[in-house]
């Protein structure tokens, strides 16, 4: 059995100083980014640092300045989740975006299980990261807890009630649910129900708030059934449910456009036509929007602006800055199409 090979030595600021005739002193200002560099000094070195295959050490750099130059992305949901929901990959982009223009680097962490989150908030705790950006907190989310002990800078994109007084990003969830439920009423439907999710969410509880706000005295109870997550199964279980509870139903709000794909499918396996039979409209306007077929009639959000504009309220409070206000709410935007 061959030996282990060493591994090769690592170029340091010394081999750089030799390499560029300067002194050591002189290529750590210029690393450091401090004055009296002249423009010679400084493309010699940068020849050197090519030359030699000099990296800089971060991890000192980071032990030095009590920086870790890294923002946490924590995503409270079930592995299937984070991979299936589209908005969730276009919020992680928006943040990644924004940071790497501040020469920050994103660390995704995500919470499936209550050993996720006692986990994470050791993780928190060890100064990895400079600060977080929180998606899909949930209600008395003991990541929140955490987080406020630890006193870590962070913004939700959302504005659960238990993190009331922390700064966040979000939608006026309860004001377009209310919008698409009326363009969907305006079709002339009058049996119309709602599969709702995640209820213990901020963005949950508010979409079924807002479909009771458009419906009014025609509200039915009876046709509104509930899953914990937004997913294509709790379309598939939930329009299921609402068929069986009242087959004459011919109008449907779904929580989220991948509930409403799953809804659409259930549909045409028992044979009834959309929109002819039911009008069905959906919330994100993701790509599950214009896979359905007809395409689905839905609320567009800024998912890949939520990401930036949380990233860059975090930015401020890790340097130190007060946001101008607590939360930002962006618009959204009415998109209709075939499916009602």
């Amino acid at each position: 059995m061959a030996p282990p090979r060493a591994r090769p030595r690592r170029a340091t600021i010394f081999d750089v100083a030799a390499e560029a005739h300067v002194s050591r002193g002189t290529v750590s200002r210029m690393l450091n980014e401090e004055p009296y560099v002249s423009d010679a000094a400084r493309e010699a070195i940068e020849k050197a640092i090519a030359k030699v295959g000099y990296v800089r050490n971060m991890a000192a750099r980071n032990l030095a300045t009590q920086r870790s130059k890294a923002i946490a992305l924590i995503v409270h949901e079930p592995h299937s989740v984070f991979l299936e929901d589209p908005n969730i990959g276009a919020i992680l982009l928006g943040t990644n975006d924004r940071l790497s223009e501040a020469d920050y680097q994103l660390v995704c962490l995500i919470i499936g299980s209550d050993r996720d989150s006692s986990r994470i908030a050791d993780y928190l705790r060890g100064g990895f990261v400079d600060g977080a950006v929180i998606v899909s907190a949930r209600e008395d989310d003991p990541i929140t807890d955490a987080i406020a002990h630890i006193g870590l800078p962070a913004v939700f994109v959302g504005h659960p009630f238990s993190a009331a007084g922390m700064p966040y990003v979000g939608i006026d969830n309860r004001s377009a649910a209310h919008d698409i439920t009326r363009e969907l009423r305006a079709t002339g439907r009058t049996r119309i129900g709602m599969i709702a999710a995640a209820l213990d969410r901020d963005s949950g509880s508010e979409r079924l708030a807002g479909f009771r706000d458009a419906m009014g005295d025609d509200f039915d109870e009876t046709l509104v059934v509930d899953f914990p997550l937004y997913s294509h199964r709790s379309g598939v279980e939930g329009m299921t449910e609402l068929l069986a509870r009242a087959g004459d139903i011919d109008g449907v709000f779904a929580a989220s456009d991948a509930v409403a794909a799953g809804a659409m499918d259930v549909l045409r396996a028992h044979g009834r036509s959309v929109p002819g039979d039911v009008g069905i409209v959906g919330f994100d306007d993701s790509n599950w929007a214009v896979r359905c077929q007809p395409p689905l009639s839905t609320v567009r959000q800024p998912a890949d602006l939520l990401g930036r504009e949380a990233a860059s309220m975090v930015l401020e409070l890790v340097n130190g800055m007060t946001p101008e206000t607590p939360g930002r709410i962006l618009p959204t935007e009415i998109m209709l199409r075939g499916s009602a």
